[in-house]
């Protein structure tokens, strides 16, 4: 058994790696989409085009608008003199918000009365809106406390000594909030489940297409060790991947890694199971590459989505949050977030991988029970 099993590695490595450009694709792809993917999806918002239309032309609206600028979220682009230069700005996309300022702004604020401020934000992309606007409230907030402070040192006479309540804010785990520390861990997750699922999706079909499973069906190897001299070759491979993706998130990006490396593994091994159990499954049902290739994307996308990488699950509707526990992607983005950012152990994350090891076994015993000694 042993001897045929080795016979099956051997061959998966060389037909993997013979060509330059797989093993590229293997190895180098990985590292590239890591950088490209984390750079590009965040959260944060910052330097948001701005433009200012001050119709108050006042020392307090100018101070007002020096807020804005001072606090590093918004740049302006340009300072407007008609409500036509305004909206052109905003509907070709040169400005996403627009401040203005009407006249009588300095004259109520120093009669006690309410100023008005008007902040016109591009609602085209509802998340960076409202980040926007929670970012122009809390300047505004900031800016209304502090008039109404030095309203009171004026009728008292004196200073204020200190603040009635002092809140003093602390984040576990992200003490920046920083979102690329949010998403560069599922990042990795959504590299290795798309290269190990690729590579697998080929494995049985690329057999048909070739000729070569005809070979296969005559020798006294069984499901078994056909799928076992299947897996493990790109099982090395995805563990390979998330080596050098982990290595790329941790020293490039600074991601901290705070939990035990072994306990990576061990779930990436759980894990993995569930992914090249897929891939194969893929490959079995497939009768040409492109079939596959297509299968996998199918297979892929939902999974990334309803998996909690960018949305989180419980907005989700109830149906569609039950639909995610069959989702592998879902509890082993759950692990390494948790094992990058929090350190946590096996006592914490011991549903995760349960949940994992029975999907793995799961459609990896699909997949034997689906493959048979025949053509069809």
């Amino acid at each position: 058994m042993f001897e045929r099993i080795r016979h099956m590695l051997i061959k998966e490595f060389i037909q993997v790696f013979r060509d330059p450009r797989m093993r590229t694709v293997v190895f180098v792809i990985p590292c590239v989409q890591t950088l490209v993917i984390s750079y590009a999806v965040t959260l944060d918002v910052e330097r948001v085009a701005t433009a200012v239309y001050d119709r108050d032309h006042s020392e307090d609206s100018r101070e007002f608008i020096s807020r804005f600028t001072g606090s590093g979220h918004f740049e302006v682009v340009e300072h407007v003199d008609s409500e036509e230069r305004a909206q052109e700005l905003i509907d070709r996309g040169r400005v996403s918000t627009l401040l203005r300022i009407d006249p009588g702004f300095m004259e109520d604020l120093r009669a006690g009365r309410t100023a008005r401020v008007q902040v016109i934000v591009d609602g085209t992309d509802s998340n960076t809106a409202a980040v926007v606007m929670s970012y122009a409230s809390r300047i505004a907030a900031a800016a209304s406390e502090q008039i109404v402070l030095e309203r009171l040192e004026r009728a008292t006479g004196r200073a204020r000594d200190a603040s009635l309540v002092d809140l003093e804010p602390r984040a576990w785990f992200n003490e920046n909030l920083e979102s690329r520390n949010f998403f560069v861990p599922g990042v990795i997750v959504i590299v290795v489940t798309l290269v190990t699922l690729l590579l697998t999706s080929m494995a049985v079909v690329r057999e048909k297409e070739i000729g070569t499973m005809e070979q296969i069906l005559v020798t006294p190897i069984t499901p078994g060790e056909f799928i076992l001299g299947k897996t493990v070759p790109f099982a090395l491979i995805g563990f390979v991947d998330v080596t050098l993706v982990t290595l790329v998130g941790t020293l490039w990006f600074g991601v901290p890694i705070r939990g035990s490396l072994g306990l990576l593994y061990f779930a990436t091994g759980l894990y993995l199971m569930t992914t090249l159990g897929a891939g194969l499954y893929i490959s079995t049902v497939s009768q040409t590459q492109q079939q596959a290739m297509m299968s996998t994307f199918f297979f892929f996308f939902p999974a990334m989505l309803l998996s909690g990488f960018a949305f989180p699950i419980a907005n989700m509707p109830l149906v569609v949050q039950w639909l995610t526990l069959v989702n592998p992607l879902r509890w082993f983005l759950v692990i390494v977030r948790a094992i990058f950012l929090k350190g946590v152990g096996p006592e914490v994350l011991w549903r995760e991988m349960a949940a994992l090891a029975i999907l793995g076994t799961t459609i990896l015993g699909l997949v034997v029970g689906r493959f048979r000694k025949t053509l069809a």
